[in-house]
């Protein structure tokens, strides 16, 4: 973002907002994306864009593991 913008939203009964659609395309804000909230100790509120895409692991060959017994698994190492 070149320059400082500035945007209104209401927050909801619920206590959600928007995120205006200019600063969600200016930040590459996509679903799935989360954000973290930090309130300083003069009160001022700061926002952090934390991407969270789906398929972050596309590029990765798979492995093969060989053939496994689920029940054989969780015999010798338990279930969770």
């Amino acid at each position: 973002m070149a320059t400082e913008e500035t945007e209104e939203t209401k927050v909801s009964d619920r206590g959600m907002v928007t995120i205006p659609a200019n600063i969600r395309r200016d930040l590459d804000i996509g679903a799935g994306d989360k954000l973290r909230w930090t309130v300083d100790e003069s009160g001022d509120l700061a926002v952090e864009v934390l991407h969270q895409r789906e398929g972050v692991f596309d590029d990765f060959e798979p492995v093969d593991a060989g053939e496994t017994n689920a029940v054989e698994v969780e015999d010798e190492f338990g279930a969770e």
